[in-house]
């Protein structure tokens, strides 16, 4: 197995948690989400997304998937985060702006938005929602299949 193998495993697992845990907390148009991973970014689904897509160009080792990523992001993450932060505003107007002007949309914070908040996860949101579940079986199907096509050595 290359040494790119396992790292890139630990990502892909990084990204899924940050899914399951963001897709718990969110309840889309229906509330503003300020807590759990909402507290550190405004867009947690799409680091998770970030980090599996990393995880797997690491796990694959091929050279081209690093720039087939940064492209493929590059093309659909910053409009479409136009386009969602258009949305949450005009649903949400004020509330919106502040944690917008505290939370960067990709980049973490330090410390939580509003501190001593953690909100309250449910698997079953996260399950109904946005079947992360699912993605998570997916995600781990795949990565059982890119094991046993990688050359060992």
């Amino acid at each position: 197995m290359h040494p790119w193998f396992y790292p890139g495993v630990a990502l892909v697992v990084l990204g899924m948690i940050v899914r399951m845990w963001a897709s718990g907390h969110v309840k889309k148009d229906r509330a503003l989400a300020t807590t759990g991973p909402y507290a550190f970014v405004r867009h947690p689904l799409y680091v998770g997304n970030m980090l599996i897509a990393a995880g797997f160009c690491c796990a694959s080792a091929l050279w081209w998937s690093v720039p087939a990523w940064i492209v493929l992001s590059l093309l659909f993450y910053p409009p479409a985060i136009r386009q969602e932060d258009a949305k949450l505003h005009r649903l949400f107007g004020e509330p919106w702006e502040k944690w917008r002007a505290r939370t960067m949309a990709l980049i973490p914070r330090i410390t939580p938005y509003a501190p001593g908040t953690r909100g309250s996860w449910s698997f079953r949101q996260s399950l109904v929602q946005n079947g992360e579940p699912i993605y998570v079986a997916i995600f781990c199907a795949m990565l059982y299949w890119l094991y046993t096509r990688l050359p060992l050595g």
